[in-house]
């Protein structure tokens, strides 16, 4: 990334103020299009790294119901570290999410609003048409977004009860308690990796359709 354009994200990052922020990146040639593009593609990485964190907490779990012998507290700090690493792999996926949608709605609108400006029909109604398919591909994929990040929820609540339960009951028979609450976590995960998979291939078909001429 540029010096400059490092410099005005930097300064409008730490600001928060959106509307101010989308007009300085302009000004550098940075538009609410290429901003969309790069949230799109973050959205996907953080989805991709959610699952990589949830696959290792559930191999964590895993060797903890085979444990046969050796320290139990270095088993629960290890189930415990994947557990954090899976809740925030999980909070950036939320936030990369509500980062598209800020961007969305400044985009839309300026996209809609420019259409008055067209003096050729026959462009004004291409660009209308092209609004509405961009805008659909968006809904389908945003969506799609949604179902994967509430199967995530599941997943980090038992992670969380079972880590929980762990550290206070470091013994043989509360690893024989968890045996049970494994097959349905498996079961969670899988379920949560197929919908962020779904999600991004929605992602890519979106991207595709924004990227149109």
């Amino acid at each position: 990334m540029p010096y400059l354009l490092a410099i005005v994200l930097s300064i409008f990052t730490l600001t928060g103020c959106q509307s101010a922020y989308y007009s300085a990146m302009e000004q550098v040639g940075y538009h609410k299009r290429d901003i969309m593009v790069d949230r799109v593609e973050d959205a996907k990485e953080s989805q991709q790294d959610a699952q990589e964190e949830f696959t290792s907490a559930l191999e964590a779990l895993s060797a903890l119901t085979n444990f046969d012998g050796g320290e139990l507290e270095s088993v629960y700090n290890n189930i415990n570290d994947k557990y954090e690493d899976s809740e925030k792999a999980a909070q950036d996926v939320r936030d990369r999410i509500a980062a598209i949608e800020d961007v969305s709605d400044a985009l839309f609108e300026e996209w809609q609003g420019e259409l008055d400006l067209y003096t050729s029909a026959k462009l004004r109604r291409s660009s209308e048409q092209k609004l509405r398919e961009t805008k659909a591909s968006y809904k389908s994929m945003l969506s799609a977004m949604k179902r994967a990040e509430g199967k995530m929820t599941p997943v980090l609540n038992t992670l969380r009860d079972n880590t929980l339960y762990l550290k206070h009951n470091l013994n043989a028979s509360a690893i024989g308690s968890l045996k049970g609450e494994f097959s349905s976590l498996e079961k969670d995960i899988q379920y949560a990796i197929k919908q962020m998979n779904a999600a991004i291939a929605e992602s890519d078909k979106f991207l595709q359709q924004l990227n149109q001429k």
